[in-house]
Order: structure tokens, then C-alpha cells, then sequence
């Protein structure tokens, strides 16, 4: 089976969250609020993505529709 990739906008969105929370876990983040209201922003820009809505919206027929068969 093949995987439908994901947006290229997508992908940078999670990978910029992932480097926010990992910077804010780090013992003694410097600049904490920033950081907060940086990871908070890039959250609903997650939530909100376009690739999340419109048909098949819905968790179950979002997993089904990731897989194409060969």
C-alpha cells in the first residue's frame, strides 16, 4: 500500500512545533512566554489546517484515506 504525503506546509508547520516544545522543555528555557505563545500559535495553525477539513473530515475517514492500495 501507498501513503498520501502530507503538504509540504504541513510538514514544516509539525516540524516547527516539535523544535518549540523540545526548546521548552530544555531545563531553563530561556524566554518561556515566547516560547508558550509561539507553540500555542503553531497549534492552531495545526488544528486549522486546511489538509484536516473538507471531505472525509472526520478522524476515521482521515485514517482511511491515507492509505492507497497498489
Amino acid at each position: 500500500m501507498k501513503s498520501v504525503p502530507f503538504p509540504h506546509d504541513l510538514i514544516q508547520l509539525q516540524a516547527a512545533w516539535n523544535r518549540t516544545y523540545a526548546a521548552l522543555a530544555a531545563p531553563h528555557p530561556a524566554g518561556t512566554a515566547e516560547l508558550r505563545r509561539r507553540l500555542l500559535m503553531l497549534s492552531a495553525r495545526l488544528w486549522w489546517h486546511p489538509f484536516w477539513s473538507g471531505p472525509g473530515s472526520a478522524p476515521a475517514a482521515r485514517t482511511q484515506g491515507q492509505i492507497i492500495p497498489e
